[in-house]
């Protein structure tokens, strides 16, 4: 089977979209935490969350004032995986949502906490 040039267009459309698809569930995940830490503590410190693109991962950075100050979890980019990390570097082993998947992702999405409970193999 040959592949065509409008095949190879449409594929990498279709690699693009889920790329960008995966980046917005990223920040949507962002706003979830932000959003779960604030109604937990009204009055508590100015803690945030930022997207920052690595080579492979996004890492959700949590932040205290502007600066970082831990990762949060890992998003594989392509795929839209969600790992807990091991260190600042690297992921822990083990997939724990899929962006991708919609029952996944509004799992997530509701049930994400600023303290990252959830990213727990249970």
């Amino acid at each position: 089977m040959t592949t065509t040039f409008t095949d190879y267009v449409a594929q990498k459309d279709a690699q693009n979209t889920i790329q960008l698809n995966v980046t917005k569930y990223a920040l949507m995940l962002c706003d979830a935490l932000q959003q779960n830490y604030q109604r937990q503590y009204p009055n508590g410190r100015n803690y945030s969350y930022a997207l920052i693109s690595g080579r492979k991962y996004h890492k959700v950075m949590q932040c205290v004032d502007g600066q970082t100050e831990s990762v949060h979890a890992f998003i594989d980019k392509k795929t839209g995986e969600v790992y807990k990390p091991a260190s600042v570097k690297a992921p822990a082993k083990g997939v724990r949502f899929d962006l991708r998947l919609i029952e996944q992702r509004e799992w997530l999405l509701k049930n994400a906490d600023w303290a990252g409970s959830y990213l727990y193999v249970r």
